[in-house]
């Protein structure tokens, strides 16, 4: 029969640790760390050194943090008054040098959430009552504004920059130092500044397990609802909506651009040829 080792938790002796802080077991806390008095750290989470980790604010397990990052700070937002809003970051979160995750805000809900397996490259900074779902990757030196939301999957290239109550839809890419203004549909490829519609992420549905035919359907669904100039935009959609509507993938693209908005869809540039080969 085996029996579960227990690892035990260490702290540096340089680090600050406040009273009412709730460590898991096997968390290893390194030189010049702070943690406040409302953080919950979950088991096996690693601050690797100079971390601050602030207000009431979880680590999930197993997450690493690394040097000079500072997570559950106050937003910047000068309505803020001191109320006591959270900060989650989920399991298997990779947290790199010079991040800035700042707590929500009364009025944007009262949370910022990281989802799990998330990766946010070196000098990301992830404003108030921002949402990121599972297996997001951040590249280096990206800002996304408060209220921003990003589906599971999504990757966001370097230096891009989101404004405020953007939606991202689930497994969307940005081009590197895009200024994206308005929201991403599911699976589409937003690049340029400012950020325009270019295709599918045909890459990240292969590796999401999306097979050809349905990477065709959405091909066509897209091709019909973005690039057609007749009729009207809304009349393409509920041709769609009418003919491929049953199709899970394109549903969820349908549901996306149905769903409440503050910040209106990216549409596509006027382009030479199609996105067959993107």
């Amino acid at each position: 029969m085996s029996v579960a080792i227990e690892i035990p938790t260490t702290i540096h002796p340089t680090a600050i640790v406040a009273a009412g802080a709730e460590l898991g077991t096997g968390v290893t806390i390194g030189p010049w760390c702070s943690v406040g008095p409302d953080v919950t750290i979950g088991d096996n989470v690693t601050l690797v050194s100079h971390v601050v980790v602030d207000g009431h604010t979880s680590v999930g397990a197993g997450s690493t943090l690394h040097p000079f990052c500072s997570i559950g700070g106050p937003p910047q937002d000068l309505k803020y008054k001191g109320e006591p809003t959270r900060c989650d970051l989920g399991a298997r979160v990779q947290v790199r040098e010079y991040v800035t995750v700042n707590r929500g805000t009364a009025g944007g809900g009262g949370l910022t959430h990281v989802g799990d397996e998330t990766l946010l490259m070196a000098v990301v900074h992830v404003a108030h009552d921002c949402h990121l779902g599972r297996n997001v990757v951040i590249a280096n030196n990206c800002m996304l504004a408060g209220h921003v939301s990003v589906g599971d999957y999504s990757v966001i290239g370097g230096g891009a920059a989101i404004h405020q109550f953007v939606r991202i839809g689930r497994a969307a890419m940005i081009g590197g130092l895009s200024g994206v203004e308005r929201d991403v549909i599911p699976f589409g490829t937003v690049m340029g500044n400012r950020a325009w519609l270019a295709g599918l992420n045909v890459i990240g549905l292969r590796r999401r397990g999306f097979d050809r035919a349905q990477i065709h359907a959405l091909r066509a669904a897209f091709l019909s609802m973005f690039r057609d100039e007749t009729p009207t935009f809304a009349e393409r959609v509920e041709a769609i909506r009418a003919s491929h509507g049953h199709e899970p993938a394109i549903a969820e693209v349908l549901a996306f651009m149905d769903a409440p908005s503050k910040r209106g869809l990216i549409r596509t540039a006027v382009l030479a040829g199609d996105d067959e080969d993107q």
